[in-house]
């Protein structure tokens, strides 16, 4: 049987390229946003402009504390190798912050050697935030390639793995170290992924063993191997 073609990898940041930190209960208490109810949504579906401002800057302090504890996911610095090897284009698409991006490209990622992700889209970017493919949709077309040929991967399920499946795109569901013991099986329709993994290490197995892993048609859109 013929494998599925990947010519691209798109990825979240927080939780998924690096380690989680952040208490989204406290933020959501922080900010006065309702156990249960999206931050982001809540917080832009307020009238009064003083309280949405109030809350950002809530969520601003505490994702600037984040930063100082930051720490890369294990396995992501080896997943990157190999797609950059593989002159496969790597993506991020995050709820974050413009400046969360940069330094994780700036104290992570550049000290390394590693190109940057590429797109790199935050929350401060025009289109709207995940669950909408269209950031996911942007880079593909950057990148020359149909969604189909493209993996979107991340921690949550509402978020990142109901973008993929939006845009028509192979979705991983990061459980890290099986924290929380998902099983592709226990979800539905737009929210269930093609694999569940505890580890990004998991990921490059199954890329290798599952996936024809090419670059894609058009190399003025390819990312450059740092050890090219």
């Amino acid at each position: 049987m013929e494998k599925r073609i990947i010519r691209g990898v798109v990825f979240d940041m927080d939780g998924t390229l690096t380690i989680p930190v952040i208490d989204f209960a406290e933020m959501r208490r922080r900010a006065g946003v309702p156990q249960g109810q999206d931050i982001l949504d809540a917080i832009n579906s307020w009238a009064d402009q003083a309280q949405r401002d109030r809350a950002y800057r809530v969520i601003a302090e505490i994702e600037e504390e984040a930063l100082q504890q930051m720490r890369v996911m294990p396995g992501a610095l080896d997943l990157c190798h190999f797609l950059d090897r593989s002159r496969v284009p790597r993506g991020l698409i995050t709820r974050n912050v413009k400046a969360g991006v940069d330094h994780f490209h700036t104290h992570h990622l550049s000290t390394l050697q590693l190109p940057d992700f590429n797109p790199a889209i935050s929350r401060e970017c025009s289109f709207p935030y995940k669950p909408s493919p269209a950031a996911l949709l942007h880079i593909c077309a950057t990148w020359g390639i149909p969604p189909s040929e493209c993996v979107m991967i991340g921690d949550s399920v509402k978020d990142d793995v109901v973008c993929g499946n939006r845009a028509g795109s192979i979705t991983v569901l990061l459980d890290y170290q099986g924290r929380a013991a998902y099983t592709a099986e226990q979800f539905e329709g737009e929210q269930r992924p093609h694999h569940v993994v505890t580890s990004l290490a998991d990921i490059m197995t199954i890329l290798s063993t599952q996936y024809s892993v090419q670059a894609p048609p058009h190399p003025h859109n390819v990312v450059e191997s740092a050890a090219a």
